[in-house]
């Protein structure tokens, strides 16, 4: 808490502001996720179609991001992060309270579409959050705005878990519309418009059209995304697989599971602060470690039978994913030109939707056919290629002309 407290006085009130709004709305918005299957499972008039929409509830808002998060981004390189903030935080409110009252499968499944389609509020505050702080510290700011995430994510859950025990599942969709309407009004009222040219020139010292033999922003989305799939592989299947190989009562799966939440809140700002001020060789040759360390770890947790081994495995993975995607996402950013924050954040974005859309595909693909004993070596597969797109782009960086610089 006292790093947290430090990590926003040393950015300002507005990122203050910037990481509460983040908290709030996200914690809105996964009040819902845990419960959804309990709400399609009641008004599905099949199991067939139970376990179409199952996976579609959850798939559909990623593939509404996937599509459209680049063109917010270049609106927002026109018009502003902060409007499309403020657009993105309204679309969410919207969607949400017309959830509430939807009571067929594919009207939710439309709309939640939808509410990815124009949302996508992430990569305009993390846009929004470079101009204002001036470009500075890039891994520790987008390493506590993942923070933000996270945790809110995580109190959200349980926040709607306390409404549903007392009240229908609208009450919850109804709550997280109102809350992101309040974020809506807050952002639009209360955030400052950056001034034109906040960020330096200095800081962005890699250009978009980065010179041979740099770290290609290609690259770093391609590792970042490889990355992601690994850990969505097993969204789907995580409960049942705790049922099945461990006999697990719900109460410790929902603990794994949050572990490794915890794990990247405790390590996303260890690992921002050490990453602090380091060369991009450097830092990427720790992602190299940081793969390899992912395959090991998912390794022996797909072998164990211990379940409270299982469980630390759980979190050491989420506490070393903290040196993943915020890490990358700063240097995709440095190795952009100003005026394009928000578009390649856009991008990043969308590669980040669809690379989960694939993940969970993969995930209920592989179990379906050759059974729950077969998601932990396929976690491990993508982690062994995120391993080698890991080596190749750092070695790439080691040759860049502006390494060091």
């Amino acid at each position: 808490m006292t790093n947290a407290s430090a990590a926003l006085r040393g950015f300002g009130p507005v990122f203050a502001l910037l990481f509460a709004l983040q908290f709030v709305s996200m914690g809105a918005m996964e009040m819902s996720g845990p419960f959804w299957p309990i709400h399609i499972k009641a008004l599905s008039p099949s199991d067939s179609v139970f376990g179409l929409a199952g996976i579609g509830v959850y798939i559909c808002p990623m593939l509404g991001v996937s599509l459209t998060s680049a063109f917010w981004g270049r609106l927002g390189d026109r018009h502003g992060n902060r409007l499309m903030m403020v657009r993105a935080l309204a679309g969410l409110a919207i969607t949400q309270l017309l959830i509430a009252f939807a009571q067929d499968v594919w009207t939710i499944l439309a709309l939640r579409f939808l509410q990815g389609a124009f949302a996508g509020y992430i990569a305009p505050a993390q846009a929004y959050g470079v101009q204002v702080t001036g470009g500075r510290d890039r891994a520790a700011l987008f390493a506590w705005l993942q923070v933000a995430t996270n945790v809110g994510s995580l109190g959200g859950a349980f926040l709607g878990g306390l409404i549903l025990d007392e009240l229908p599942f609208a009450a919850i969709n109804l709550t997280a519309g109102v809350i992101c309407a309040l974020c809506a009004a807050t952002a639009w009222t209360s955030l400052p418009v950056p001034p034109n040219g906040t960020i330096p020139t200095a800081t962005a010292k890699i250009t978009a059209h980065a010179p041979s033999g740099s770290a290609p922003v290609a690259g770093l989305l391609v590792l970042m995304g490889l990355l992601l799939a690994s850990r969505m592989v097993l969204q789907v299947p995580f409960s049942l697989y705790m049922t099945q190989v461990f006999g697990a009562q719900h109460w410790v799966t929902g603990l794994s599971y949050g572990l490794l939440a915890l794990g990247f809140v405790a390590g996303a700002p260890l690992w921002a602060r050490f990453f602090n001020g380091r060369a991009k060789s450097y830092v990427l040759g720790w992602s190299v470690l940081i793969s390899a360390g992912c395959l090991a770890i998912t390794h022996l947790a797909g072998i164990t039978g211990s379940i409270a081994f299982f469980a630390m495995l759980y979190f050491v993975w989420g506490a070393l994913l903290g040196g993943t995607t915020p890490a990358l996402l700063s240097l995709i950013s440095a190795a952009t030109q100003n005026d394009r924050q928000g578009s390649v954040l856009g991008l990043a974005q969308s590669c980040q939707q669809g690379a989960s859309v694939v993940g969970i595909v993969a995930g209920v693909a592989v179990t379906q056919f050759f059974g729950l004993e077969a998601a932990f070596p396929l976690v491990s597969t993508l982690y062994a290629l995120s391993l080698l797109v890991a080596l190749r782009v750092w070695l790439k960086a080691r040759h860049s002309p502006d390494e060091g610089s």
